[in-house]
């Protein structure tokens, strides 16, 4: 039996052409199957038709001759399934420009939108009710599932019916999705942890040693299921794939942009200078202050986090947010 045969999901596209998007869509088409990427960017689309390569966001990953690109998001109206792969402080506006259907929308991204707090299945909800919506969201480096080495991840829909298909057309040999109606924790998850992978590469730029660094990644994940379950996230998602896996990964190795971004700023180096080059969004920078604003709106506690937001700011210096938190009032461990 194929998988063709086992889900009505087997035309792909990917909505958004950086190193991850551009991942996911050469690990759908590394089989030979026809999968169509949309990016904004004209010279990522030209390199992806005419050389099988993506220079500016993915360099040295060879793509498969059956995976090509295009600028106009109308040539995305005919797939089976689309997994959507826009920063958030832009998706908004790209779902509104989404040609209408019915295929369902994975996303890839992880974040809160400003203001508003919501996260990117709550904005799908929004412009395009009629749609199933999915998260995909676990430990994965994108040039490593780009290149098939092995990787399991968190493919959550409130649906069960459409988890279960998605993940039977997205599993490989080499990539495993594992089934969960959690969204709101798979959201969670993706979104603290990218935060808290800024906190550990601060820690290692300013050389405070690997038990800092284990403390700030257990504290860190007291500060994720503080959040998580105060907004109805399952523990069981929050110490899985989505939430524990994904924070030991990115807060382990400068591979993860967070962590490289958190490396400058513990060295000393401006924020805003990190985060020129358009190669590496680091989409915690963007995260932090938003889920701090959220967290105080709530009443949760989360020092690490707003400590990230205000040295992302350029509010405070690594020295000084250091001392703050090392100087908090003893607590238990508990809370």
């Amino acid at each position: 039996m194929t998988r063709e045969s086992m889900t009505p999901y087997s035309k792909f596209g990917v909505v958004g052409g950086g190193a991850w998007g551009t991942a996911l869509a050469q690990l759908l088409a590394a089989d030979g199957a026809p999968v169509r990427l949309w990016a904004r960017e004209a010279d990522v689309v030209a390199a992806i038709n005419g050389e099988h390569r993506n220079p500016v966001f993915l360099p040295g990953a060879p793509l498969s001759p059956s995976l090509t690109a295009t600028t106009d998001l109308r040539e995305m109206a005919d797939l089976d399934a689309l997994l959507v792969v826009v920063p958030v402080p832009f998706l908004r506006a790209v779902l509104a420009d989404l040609p209408p259907g019915g295929a369902p929308l994975i996303f890839c991204s992880k974040g809160m939108e400003a203001g508003s707090f919501a996260f990117p299945i709550d904005m799908a909800r929004d412009i395009a009710p009629q749609r199933p919506h999915a998260v995909l969201s676990g430990p994965t480096f994108a040039h490593e599932v780009a290149a098939g080495l092995p990787t399991a991840i968190t493919l959550a829909a409130t649906d069960a019916a459409v988890a279960t298909g998605l993940a039977q057309a997205l599993a490989r040999p080499h990539f495993r999705p594992y089934v969960s109606t959690d969204v709101v924790g798979a959201e969670i998850g993706g979104a603290v942890k990218n935060i808290l992978a800024i906190a550990c590469g601060i820690v290692d730029g300013a050389g405070l040693g690997l038990n800092a660094r284990a403390a700030l990644i257990s504290r860190g994940f007291a500060e994720m299921t503080r959040f998580g379950l105060s907004r109805g996230a399952q523990a069981e998602t929050l110490a899985g794939l989505a939430g524990l896996g994904d924070l030991v990964l990115t807060c382990t190795s400068s591979n993860s942009r967070n962590f490289a971004l958190g490396q400058g700023l513990g060295r000393g180096e401006e924020a805003a200078h990190l985060m020129a080059d358009r190669r590496t969004v680091a989409e915690g920078a963007f995260s932090a202050p938003v889920v701090a604003a959220a967290a105080r709106a709530d009443g949760i506690d989360m020092p690490i986090t707003d400590t990230v937001a205000r040295l992302v700011a350029g509010e405070t210096r690594v020295a000084d947010a250091i001392q703050a938190l090392l100087s908090r009032p003893l607590r238990s461990e508990g809370r």
